[in-house]
């Protein structure tokens, strides 16, 4: 499915976009939010720099360099948040915008040995709260 970029949440950095979420990092080929609702404590997402559809178009080249950036982000979620296990999503039925749910999981957690929830709105944090995870997040990158 096709998606328009001047509908989209990612290219057009609206308020639904900072509602929801907050840019920490430009990588190479990507930009990295963590999401404020945080019931999977360091949940982060990856959205590619432009808008494309979905991972089998972009080059080799571009698809290696954002898989990069995915491994790169989730080594740096391994040391500042300590997970049991990360969760990869990537589901863009409705938001044809290529981007990866980083979702750690924790033994005992929500959801541990299932699917995680996309947005429970349960557990939000203070400013400095985000602004701590994101000066780590930066540190390990």
């Amino acid at each position: 499915m096709k998606s328009d970029p001047k509908e989209c949440l990612y290219c057009q950095n609206n308020e639904t976009q900072h509602e929801l979420m907050i840019e920490i990092a430009k990588l190479s080929v990507s930009r990295l939010f963590i999401f404020k609702e945080q019931t999977y404590h360091g949940r982060c997402l990856v959205a590619y720099k432009d808008h494309v559809d979905d991972i089998n178009l972009l080059s080799d080249e571009d698809r290696n360099a954002f898989m990069a950036d995915v491994v790169k982000v989730t080594r740096a979620m391994q040391k500042v948040f300590n997970p049991d296990k990360i969760n990869y999503g990537a589901y863009s039925d409705t938001l044809s915008h290529l981007h990866f749910h980083l979702i750690p999981k924790y033994v005992g957690g929500p959801d541990f040995g299932g699917v995680f929830q996309m947005n429970p709105k349960k557990v939000y944090l203070t400013d400095e709260e985000y602004a701590d995870m994101a000066e780590k997040m930066k540190k390990e990158l």
